[in-house]
C-alpha cells in the first residue's frame, strides 16, 4: 500500500512539473481548446480600440473598414508556436485582412526573438491590458486566442486556442464574404 501511494505522489508530483524552466505566466494560463464560436451580425458588438506601442517600437492603430485578425500570443507557449507559421502564412497571402498581435504575459527579448523565429511580418502590441477591453463581447480567453474583427469594426469570432487552416479559412470566409488564399 506504502509503494502505491509512494508511486501516485510521484507520478501526481512528476506530472506537474516543467522541469525547472516555467516562469510564473506559464503556471497561469489557460490554454485553449481550438474551439470556434460565430457570432451572428445582428448580434455583434464594437471591437474596443485596438492601438499603441508595438513590439518593434512603433505604433499601431486600428483602423475600420478591413477584416481584422488578432491573436493574442506569448513566447513560452506551445500551441502559439505552433500556429505561428500558419498566422504568418495567413497574414502574407491576404494583404486585404489586417493582422495584430496582443503580446501577453512575456517578456520582449524572448518575443522578439519569436517574431524572428516564425518570420511574423505583422505588428504584435505589447500592452496586454487592451486584453480586458473585449470584455462584454468575446474576450480571450486562453492564450493563444484568436478574435476576427469584421468590416465594420464588430468582434465576429473567436477561436480560443490553436487555430488550425482549414477553422480560419472558415471563419475569415465567412465574416468577410470572400475566398480566403492560404
Amino acid at each position: 500500500m506504502k509503494l502505491i501511494l509512494a508511486l501516485a505522489a510521484t507520478l501526481l508530483l512528476t506530472s506537474c512539473s516543467t522541469g525547472g524552466l516555467s516562469s510564473d505566466s506559464e503556471k497561469s494560463y489557460v490554454s485553449g481548446n481550438g474551439a470556434a464560436i460565430l457570432i451572428k451580425e445582428p448580434l455583434r458588438k464594437s471591437a474596443p480600440n485596438i492601438s499603441g506601442e508595438t513590439l518593434g517600437g512603433g505604433k499601431f492603430n486600428y483602423e475600420i473598414g478591413k477584416v481584422t485578425v488578432v491573436n493574442v500570443w506569448a513566447s513560452w507557449c506551445s500551441p502559439c508556436r505552433a500556429e505561428a507559421p500558419i498566422l504568418s502564412a495567413f497574414a502574407s497571402k491576404n494583404p486585404e485582412i489586417q493582422f495584430v498581435g496582443i503580446l501577453t504575459r512575456d517578456n520582449l527579448s524572448s518575443a522578439l526573438s519569436f517574431v524572428n523565429r516564425f518570420k511574423l511580418t505583422y505588428p504584435t502590441l505589447i500592452d496586454d491590458a487592451i486584453i480586458a477591453s473585449f470584455k462584454g463581447s468575446l474576450a480571450a480567453n486562453a492564450i493563444p486566442t484568436t478574435l476576427i474583427i469584421d468590416a465594420k469594426g464588430r468582434v465576429a469570432a473567436r477561436i480560443s486556442g490553436e487555430v488550425t487552416v482549414a477553422l480560419l479559412r472558415e471563419l475569415l470566409e465567412k465574416v468577410s464574404g470572400d475566398k480566403v488564399n492560404v
